[in-house]
């Protein structure tokens, strides 16, 4: 039996350095993927060259990133509720620095590929209105096979707006079937705040849940309430459903690779729970997505 929540790490929990979190293959049993997190108040953390991909995605705040001989300026936003934020893939055998202020995520992948960097400005990131009625949720896909030409790395963030489900129906992808499914790992970074329509007091806690549970490729057993700054990893097995409470808006960033030679995302549903999909059709979205930077939120504690 697998230990519960033995694959959900609290914020801080993952520290390292200058990191506030930093998922990579000292993990036992992680070796896929990896993303490291950090506040910074005008300093700089640098990452060393080497077989590793990486996609640097602000998550508040405005960040300069030194790679190559030169320095590409990340606009980012204020809040990942805030819409897409622009972000800079780079690729193979490159040293990045990155500095400013706010926080930030750098999303990796071993990889003995080399593919040209590549800079995705904010309003050039596909921003897609998944499922329907609760079941809505805004998904900003920078990092998938069709925007951005990666070796193995698809990364996307999804904003699920308060009192909706996402990662729903539950789903898998952890085993190789050409054509239908593919296998990767996968890491979900969490933050929360109070919903748009919601002014809370300073002592609020913004929380939403996450579950995984098992399949054939294994035991895994993850049910937690998920904050800001939290990580839940997924080696195997069904995930999903991600909620958000009534009061309150959940974010995740979801880095995905895997062994297969194919860079493509392919899911299968837990077949108990795929009819969901078909009550869609019926259902219009959700009328409060999507969040945009030019609607700002109106949370009252700081995230």
């Amino acid at each position: 039996m697998a230990e519960r929540n033995e694959w959900f790490f609290p914020r801080g929990s993952l520290s390292e350095s200058w990191w506030e979190s930093a998922v990579d293959a000292s993990i036992a049993g992680w070796q896929h993927t990896g993303l490291r997190v950090a506040e910074l108040a005008g300093n700089t953390v640098q990452l060393p060259p080497g077989d590793v991909e990486r996609i640097v995605v602000p998550l508040a705040g405005s960040f300069a990133v030194a790679h190559e001989g030169r320095s590409t300026r990340l606009t980012g936003r204020s809040s990942v509720f805030d819409g897409p934020t622009d972000v800079l893939y780079v690729g193979r055998g490159k040293e990045v620095a990155v500095t400013g202020f706010g926080r930030v995520a750098v999303a990796e992948a071993p990889t003995g590929v080399d593919k040209p960097s590549a800079y995705i400005a904010r309003e050039d990131v596909p921003v897609e209105l998944r499922g329907a009625g609760q079941d809505t949720r805004q998904v900003h896909n920078f990092g998938t096979p069709a925007v951005l030409d990666a070796a193995s790395l698809i990364v996307c963030e999804v904003i699920t707006p308060a009192g909706n489900w996402s990662s729903h129906p539950a789903h898998k992808h952890d085993e190789e079937v050409p054509g239908h499914e593919s296998q990767l790992e996968e890491i979900y970074y969490f933050e929360a705040a109070p919903a748009r329509s919601v002014t809370a007091p300073p002592t609020a806690d913004a929380f939403g849940s996450f579950a995984t549970y098992r399949s054939a490729a294994g035991d895994i057993e993850t049910n937690a309430l998920v904050r800001t700054g939290d990580i839940a990893l997924v080696p195997f097995g069904y995930h999903g459903p991600a909620v958000a409470p009534p009061e309150y808006d959940l974010y995740y960033l979801n880095v995905m690779a895997g062994p297969g030679e194919e860079r493509v995302w392919l899911v299968s549903d837990d077949p108990r729970q795929a009819w969901l999909r078909d009550t869609w059709a019926d259902q219009d979205t959700d009328q409060r997505l999507p969040y945009r930077q030019d609607t700002p939120t109106t949370q009252g504690v700081t995230r």
